[in-house]
């Protein structure tokens, strides 16, 4: 245990709150809703989380009420659909998003703060931001702009995004990015599917000190999007341009002043849709509806996180990645969001952390790759820097090993809350995480979220506790998909999440939930290895491979044999700078695994690699290099542009040419 919650938790948290409220004469006395005495004593989070599932819709009108969302129409109802893929919640309310984004603060106070290496910092306080808003609402209107239809943006993590964001969700308008690293097939596999009608983009950004022109892209993207009406240009790294034929700048859509205007929509409208990473063929398109998310970022960020108007959220993250929408939601709590665009380690290790001791940040998040690349490069921010402000940290991205923890405990800060969560993009919020009235295990998740009915499943649909099994939730969430752009009839909906487990959403990770309500996710339920009938997750071996600081990075992969045979284990290393790979390092890489894992899960062959194929948001790509080993092509099992680094697939291209039999080329 490396963190434990103060004895006034229950006093002084928002989760602690609400749990007092929910217990109360106040749970379900709100106008619309049916009265209720509550469930009783919530004294800690055990008992609060099994009365959230007990009772979901209980639990999702009470955190309702006391988050106060503003809406209208008919709130008797809470949920309908008999099936969990049909499931419609609040079917009669009408509310928007932006409206709780916009609410609730002075206009003096600070919403975001935008900072990075392309230009110097920008503050925009609550009164500019919803100025903003408007002024661009109003341009989105002029370039007849309606609800339902789609805006798109290739655009970094800069203010600009939110407000474009926000101005889409004022008028019902459906908004999508993309993040200009992507190349130019990436961002039309993604855009290219929801057919839009406007297209902001940036002309460039700076990376790592480097200058990366954008504008020949952002052409080739826009004569590939027949439906789009105009082009609103961001000159973000050049001086603006004369004006040419159906683009304007984005001085220009904000020219004029005018009213903040939020036109609520059906709870299941859409708000945003965000895209798979890819690397199974074309992106899947998915949607979700404002008042799912809403709710989800609400419970996410307000409970879980216990953020509020006193609090600064950095998330490092792109604007494809679904901690940016995650970022953006800071301000329904009426937080300031930092915006970060840039190489987060473009000065040194401590860039990242120097921006949070510079903005006063109190709760900032990254990916777990990001927080082991600073363990392995030895930095020490606590130690270096001012993080007296900071009252958490989150990891997300990749399951986090307890090195990771240790690290952070030593050389961050010792004692506040290190926040591991794991959720997803298709539902872009969390299925486990922390609570600020938790503890913080080594290695391990705190807790599963409140009203996420989240079980390990064995492959015969049992649920287990204290061994691996598939992650499933039993009982829907308001922020499961809307649906899947252009799957009219829900087919590949329910084939994508609940054709495994008929009527329970499997999720596509592997997950450990121990008796005390923690858990660890073990990696990607389709990447697992399984050898001799014991089954381990890949997340595993990187945590024994990495954690002497000789290997940098690693794959693994199982080649199944065609003939039926044990097949090949496959370990790909990438060597931290001056470390060879010889037959000491080998020896002790295998030692390790035989140790500290299992014997049936030494490597046959460990081959150094000069890179590991990850997506953009830093997840290692197993299943399709192993796909293309077995012989498929690369354009099938993935789009080389969501990978960080196109190059790093050469190697196992080359491999799998040179090797059709599985020999060592």
């Amino acid at each position: 245990m490396l963190w434990t919650p103060s004895a006034d938790a229950m006093r002084t948290t928002d989760i602690g709150r609400f749990a007092a409220f929910a217990a109360g004469s106040g749970a379900g006395t709100a106008p619309g809703f049916s009265r209720g005495a509550g469930p009783g004593l919530l004294a800690d989070y055990d008992a609060l989380w099994r009365w959230s599932v007990a009772d979901i819709d209980r639990f999702w009108s009470t955190l309702w009420q006391y988050m106060g969302v503003r809406a209208e129409g008919d709130l008797s109802t809470v949920r309908v659909g008999e099936r969990m893929d049909t499931t419609r919640w609040f079917p009669g309310s009408r509310l928007n998003y932006a409206e709780h984004a916009l609410a609730g603060r002075p206009d003096d106070a600070v919403a975001i703060l935008g900072h990075g290496e392309t230009r110097d910092p920008v503050v925009v306080t609550w009164g500019e931001l919803r100025a903003q808003v408007a002024r661009a609402r109003a341009g989105l209107l002029r370039l007849g702009v309606t609800s339902g239809e789609r805006v798109v943006a290739y655009l970094p993590n800069v203010p600009e995004a939110i407000v474009a964001m926000l101005a889409c969700a004022s008028i019902g308008a459906v908004w999508a990015s993309c993040p200009p690293e992507f190349g130019v097939r990436a961002v039309i596999d993604r855009f290219g599917q929801i057919e839009p009608v406007v297209l902001v983009a940036a002309d460039g950004y700076r990376y790592g000190g480097r200058v990366v022109d954008r504008r020949s892209e952002v052409e080739e993207i826009r004569g590939a999007l027949p439906s789009l009406r105009a082009t609103v240009s961001l000159s973000y790294a050049f001086p603006a341009p004369p004006p040419r034929r159906g683009t304007i700048q984005w001085d220009a859509l904000l020219a004029e002043e005018a009213p903040l205007v939020l036109e609520r929509v059906p709870f299941d409208h859409p708000l945003y849709v965000l895209f798979s990473s890819g690397t199974t063929g074309l992106p899947k398109a998915i949607v979700h509806g404002h008042g799912g998310i809403l709710l989800a970022h609400l419970r996410d960020l307000r409970l879980h996180h216990d953020l509020g108007a006193q609090d600064r959220l950095l998330w490092f993250t792109t604007t494809g990645w679904m901690m940016w929408n995650y970022l953006v939601s800071g301000l329904l709590a009426g937080a300031a969001v930092v915006c970060f665009d840039g190489n987060p380690t473009h000065d040194g290790p401590l860039t990242l952390w120097r921006v949070a001791a510079e903005t006063a940040t109190t709760c900032m998040g990254a990916s777990a790759p990001f927080l082991m690349a600073c363990r392995r490069s030895g930095a020490t921010p606590g130690e270096e820097l001012d993080l007296s402000a900071l009252r958490s940290v989150g990891s997300t991205g990749a399951p986090l090993p307890a090195e990771g923890y240790a690290w952070f405990y030593d050389h961050v800060r010792p004692d506040i809350p290190l926040a591991s969560i794991s959720g997803g993009t298709d539902v872009c919020s969390i299925f486990v995480g922390h609570a600020p009235i938790v503890p913080v295990w080594e290695g391990e998740i705190s807790c599963r979220a409140l009203g996420a009915d989240v079980h390990a499943f064995d492959g015969e649909g049992r649920p287990v506790v204290g061994r691996q099994g598939e992650l499933v939730v039993t009982q829907p969430l308001p922020s499961m998909p809307v649906g899947l752009w252009g799957d009219a009839d829900g087919s590949r909906y329910r084939q994508t999440y609940f054709e495994t487990f008929p009527g329970v959403w499997r999720h596509g990770d592997w997950i450990t939930l121990t008796e005390r309500g923690s858990c660890i996710i073990g990696g990607r339920s389709d990447a697992t290895l399984n050898r001799g009938g014991v089954r381990l997750g890949t997340a595993e071996i990187y945590g024994v491979v990495e954690s002497t600081g000789e290997v940098a990075d690693s794959l693994v992969v199982h080649r199944e044999d065609r003939d039926g045979g044990p097949g090949e284990l496959l370990l790909f290393v990438v060597l931290a700078p001056g470390v060879d790979l010889d037959d000491r390092l080998r020896s002790g890489i295998v030692a390790r695994i035989r140790h500290e894992l299992s014997p049936r899960h030494v490597p046959d062959r460990i081959v150094q690699v000069p890179a590991v194929p990850r997506t953009l948001s830093g997840k290692k790509l197993e299943v399709p290099v192993k796909r293309i080993l077995a012989g498929e092509p690369t354009s099938a099992v993935m789009s080389i542009e969501s990978l960080a680094d196109p190059t790093a697939v050469q190697f196992f291209e080359r491999w799998a040419s040179a090797s059709p039999t599985g020999c060592e080329p």
